[in-house]
């Protein structure tokens, strides 16, 4: 099957889901409030989680509103870079933004999903931002920020990969530079197997990579395919060390500003629209391996006792890191929601 055939699939699966939620027409009123909601992704539906999130979050938000919220959408970095976004949200300039990686820089408790090897399955991570672990750090961040989470989805399990042998093992990474983000925990990570991180901004890592700057990095298959990271790249490890987290912001002060019933709508809306985004991920991800696999990229997806020493030797050095950056509190809590995850789903 090809890849548009299945993509309209999922479209067509987008527009089912949206007429279940919406029921009959509503009735149509002039717009009472207007939102402006950002996001850094492209703007094509069937290949952007952002964009398929949120197209289902403004066609809900202004069927179910009958057009007295209408939701006008700025992809791929109109209203600037994801900080920037985060930034407008919270001066209330913007009223929801979509960002990832950036968020911890204005509320750094979001700094525990960087734990390596933190969640086992995407199912476990489910089960952990949707539970109370979940809605306890969206208050936190939420007092902290004036920026409330309606919802979070993912951006998906980040792996290595490198242009001069398997890895398989913690070991292996002795020797190699990797190039990371300018984010000190990927630093901790890539240093305590003992390879050699290189903080490196992304536009400039396949030249790097091509270049011999560096010889390997890390990202989700989502970023290695639209990089075109096997052009440059050899080796790929299934070894999942961090789970990228995508936050939908809204400004506190607009939300309150809303009657009720559309505070009801918003959040809904949002719940749905990760839904689409983590769909649209899953898709990509699972169609982009094999896209790797036909493009010379050797493939290795590690053994659960190979897992458990890369688990053993990155969790500590970063915790240890995160420690003092957010205390010891946040880091037991998500420790402890991840196993109380695992334990309802063995269930």
């Amino acid at each position: 099957m090809s890849r548009r055939v299945v993509v309209s699939a999922v479209g067509i699966g987008v527009l089912i889901l949206l007429g279940l939620f919406l029921g009959g027409p509503p009735t149509v009123h002039a717009a009472q409030f207007e939102i402006r909601l950002g996001h850094p992704d492209p703007a094509d539906i069937y290949t952007s989680r952002k964009a398929a999130g949120s197209t289902v979050f403004k066609h809900m938000v202004e069927n179910e509103t009958g057009g007295a919220v209408k939701v006008n959408l700025y992809p791929a970095g109109q209203l600037g870079g994801e900080r920037e976004v985060a930034e407008a949200v919270k001066l209330g300039s913007v009223q929801v933004g979509m960002l990832s990686g950036p968020f911890s820089g204005f509320c750094r408790e979001a700094q525990v999903f960087d734990i390596p090897y933190l969640f086992p399955s995407l199912l476990v991570a489910y089960r952990t931002l949707d539970g109370p672990f979940g809605k306890e750090l969206a208050e936190e961040c939420l007092k902290k920020t004036g920026m409330r989470i309606l919802t979070y989805a993912q951006v998906g399990f980040r792996n290595f990969t490198n242009s001069a042998r398997v890895i398989k093992s913690p070991a292996d990474l002795k020797g190699l530079k990797f190039r990371v983000m300018e984010n000190p925990v990927y630093v901790n990570l890539v240093r305590s197997m003992g390879g050699a991180p290189t903080p490196i901004p992304w536009p400039e890592t396949y030249t790097a990579l091509q270049q011999k700057v560096v010889d390997g990095q890390e990202n989700p298959i989502s970023s290695i395919k639209f990089a075109k990271l096997y052009e440059v790249q050899k080796y790929l490890t299934m070894d999942g060390h961090t789970f990228g987290v995508s936050f939908m912001l809204i400004n506190e002060k607009f939300f309150q500003s809303l009657p009720k019933e559309f505070q009801a709508i918003l959040k809904n809306a949002a719940l749905t629209s990760a839904v689409s985004e983590n769909g649209i991920d899953n898709l990509d991800n699972s169609i982009g391996l094999q896209f790797l696999k036909d493009r010379g990229m050797e493939v290795y997806v590690p053994t659960a006792a190979q897992k458990a020493q890369f688990r053993a030797v990155a969790q500590p050095a970063v915790i240890e890191y995160l420690e003092k950056q957010i205390g010891r509190p946040w880091i037991d809590k998500v420790l402890n929601a991840v196993k109380e995850a695992e334990a309802s789903l063995e269930k």
